[in-house]
């Protein structure tokens, strides 16, 4: 199968100019051996590559491209298939943006071309390089420091207390894991998940109820929560709690069992931050619309979770007007090497700054994914990287601090 592979990076402080016609030399005859075509653009900061050929031949270049330490930021772009080569010739080309006008490096690329067609009027590989080319971009490219610039230190003021033991444990459980502000090493809040009572998932919970018994079993667990971050002292922080969209709708008084429980824990309902997830099936929208302006009028306030896992995300955000978004950890993973997510966490950082909607990223388990939403303008944070989930208290926070001989680095950046 042919694949087209598009990618960006930095080039390293130690890379001489010079030495990039030697490299391109060997790189285009190794090509020729596998049957690949590279064009590759340099405008003496950054690299931009276009690699096309046998789709195990150019991801195996690809990771190994990877791995070279003449560059760094590798940002996936584009990968599309096609029944034919965009660009007939194999080997590799260099075309140096500081010594040629742009026009000339288009002209020169879309000579080159296979089918001069597609090519010239809608083909995104081309778009790629015109944005490239034209530097209609340089905006959103986000460099951040290596992974070994951080070391992540636990917080020895934040030692878990003595696990908390309630009757409903025996049935049930919650994790809790903290949402953070890892520079100005705050806590912003605690998010509660249900759990088994060994810790299992909460849909291993629900799967031992019957259909109807669901959505009470899910507004009654909350009551274990409450009582859990009261023992705990979560003081002025927040309280994350996760209820599947439904249950406001299927359960009468819902609202008002909350605040009850709410108060009877010695908590305040503007404390507490109802979670419900985007890939939740909801029904009766007019009875759901009800349900969450009785939550906001409550003091309560509203997060959408999961944000970008299913297919009503976005209107969840017209309908609801949520205070906070959670998103998806599936978008967040390797978000820093990959430019279609980039491109959808911009996109969700643009469009709720106009709504003054929080974002928070969760499920951040690398330094560099941390390192690029913080760059991209996000700054709470949720994520093993940080703390792991802890059953019936709070865990301990590891809190970020950039190693000495990163410093200067990180100040020119």
């Amino acid at each position: 199968m042919l694949l087209t592979l598009v990618y960006r990076s930095h080039v390293s402080e130690h890379v001489q100019s010079a030495s990039l016609e030697g490299l391109v030399a060997q790189a285009s005859i190794k090509n020729e051996i596998s049957g690949i075509t590279g064009i590759l653009l340099f405008d003496g900061t950054h690299f931009f590559q276009l690699l096309e050929g046998p789709e195990d031949a150019v991801d195996a270049l690809y990771s190994t491209i990877c791995r070279d330490r003449r560059h760094h930021n590798v940002v996936e772009l584009m990968r599309d298939y096609a029944p034919s080569r965009r660009f007939g010739n194999v080997g590799m080309e260099l075309f140096d943006l500081r010594k040629h006008h742009e026009d000339v490096v288009l002209q020169a690329v879309l000579d080159k071309g296979t089918s001069k067609y597609r090519l010239t009027y809608d083909d995104r590989a081309l778009q790629f390089l015109c944005t490239f080319v034209q530097a209609r971009e340089k905006e959103n490219y986000l460099e951040i420091l290596p992974s070994g610039s951080w070391s992540f230190i636990a917080d020895e003021a934040l030692k878990p207390e003595v696990e908390f033991i309630f009757p409903e444990m025996q049935d049930y459980s919650f994790a809790f894991q903290p949402i953070v502000d890892p520079l100005s090493k705050e806590i912003v809040s605690y998010e509660a998940t249900l759990r088994g009572p060994d810790g299992g998932s909460p849909m291993g919970y629900f799967s031992q109820l019957s259909r109807t018994t669901i959505y009470e079993a899910d507004l009654k667990s909350k009551k274990l929560a409450f009582a859990l971050a009261n023992k705990m002292g979560i003081s002025n922080k927040t309280l994350c709690i996760k209820l599947l969209p439904m249950t406001l709708v299927m359960v009468p008084d819902a609202v008002e069992f909350l605040v009850q429980e709410i108060t009877a824990n010695g908590l305040v309902p503007e404390q507490i931050v109802v979670a419900i997830t985007e890939n939740g099936v909801i029904t009766r929208e007019d009875k759901f619309t009800a349900a969450m302006k009785q939550l906001k009028a409550s003091g309560m306030r509203l997060a959408i979770d999961d944000f970008g896992a299913g297919s009503a995300g976005l209107l969840l955000l017209t309908q609801c007007q949520p205070d906070k978004i959670m998103i998806d950890r599936n978008i967040i993973c390797d978000v820093h090497t990959s430019g279609p997510k980039q491109a959808v966490v911009q996109a969700i950082i643009r469009f709720c700054s106009s709504l003054e909607v929080s974002v928070i990223a969760t499920g951040v388990e690398k330094p560099e994914e941390w390192m690029w939403l913080d760059a991209a303008g996000i700054c709470n944070f949720q994520g093993e990287l940080f703390a792991t989930p802890r059953l019936n208290g709070a865990p301990v926070v590891a809190w970020p601090e950039v190693k000495q001989e990163y410093q200067l680095r990180d100040q020119t950046l």
